[in-house]
């Protein structure tokens, strides 16, 4: 168990309750992977100061917070069962849980996903299709027929799904959908993220038989994929404005120091929300200061 893992366990619940099952469950590292997006999209979508904060913000908010992450990874999880029993990140590491078929995790996940429809009184039409591609997504990367997680291509594509929560916040402030450049400069980006988390995978996705676009690249090439998505995103962002390209250009710098530092991919894996916090953090203060001047 790593100092961190030891910090974060020495706060959060036992795995050994039900509560705290769940709550590992849903990923508490990564809880502003899809919390942080909507900060986002609530900062620049928001016209006026008081747009900022008001009930659908809040609720957006909390819903993403935690239980969309718990129907997220829960649904992986349930789904992955077998394969995760060759998974060293699962289990007794002190990062993540292994599902064992527990029905009140089954049921929790369901609920979480249910949860969702509380949403829908309070947005727009558009953002109601965020929405939807979010959940759909969100079930097919991991569920059968589809399974897209193990089609090498589709499984980096589909986990744009990360950037729909801020699509759907910055929709209902607004009333009206964020910029295209935005949008697809957060897919890319987030194609790149998923792909290099698949990096420490590859060996035990390799055993159990699946395929991914990290396991029909490889280790060396895939760095090169996820080099690719963020140099677009940068470029992307950039068409939005030249200081958001030049804030998304630190994933090809960190990619690139890790690679040349010989750092290991297992390790660099668990930097990354701290990362994202600071991009985002700083991408929502960017937001806040333009709506602020007014």
């Amino acid at each position: 168990m790593t100092e961190e893992s030891d910090s974060l366990a020495r706060l959060a619940p036992s795995p050994e309750s039900a509560a705290g099952y769940l709550f590992w469950l849903s990923r508490p590292r990564f809880w502003l992977y899809l919390a942080g997006p909507v900060l986002v999209g609530v900062a620049f979508g928001a016209p006026t100061p008081s747009a900022l904060l008001q009930p659908v913000t809040v609720v957006l908010f909390a819903y993403f917070l935690v239980p969309a992450n718990l129907f997220l990874y829960g649904v992986n999880d349930i789904f992955d069962a077998d394969v995760d029993r060759h998974n060293p990140k699962k289990g007794d590491t002190g990062r993540e849980v292994r599902f064992a078929g527990q029905r009140g995790t089954l049921a929790a996940v369901v609920g979480a996903g249910l949860g969702g429809l509380l949403l829908v009184p309070l947005l727009p039409t558009s953002a109601l299709l965020a929405l939807a591609g979010f959940f759909a997504l969100g079930i097919a990367y991991s569920a059968p027929p589809l399974r897209l997680k193990t089609r090498p291509g589709l499984d980096s594509v589909s986990n744009g799904l990360y950037v729909l929560p801020g699509m759907v916040a910055y929709t209902a402030v607004a009333g009206m959908t964020p910029p295209m450049a935005a949008v697809a400069g957060g897919w890319v980006w987030a194609m790149g993220m998923h792909t290099f988390s698949a990096i420490p995978d590859v060996e035990p996705d390799r055993a159990a038989g699946i395929r991914t676009t990290a396991t029909v690249l490889g280790p060396g090439p895939t760095r090169w994929y996820c080099l690719a998505c963020w140099v677009g995103a940068a470029a992307l962002f950039a068409l939005v404005h030249p200081l958001l390209g030049a804030l998304l250009a630190v994933y090809p710098l960190f990619l690139a120091t890790v690679s040349l530092g010989n750092v290991d991919i297992d390790r660099a894996y668990w930097w990354f929300p701290a990362l994202n916090t600071l991009v985002g953090a700083l991408l929502t203060m960017g937001g806040l200061w333009v709506v602020l001047r007014g």
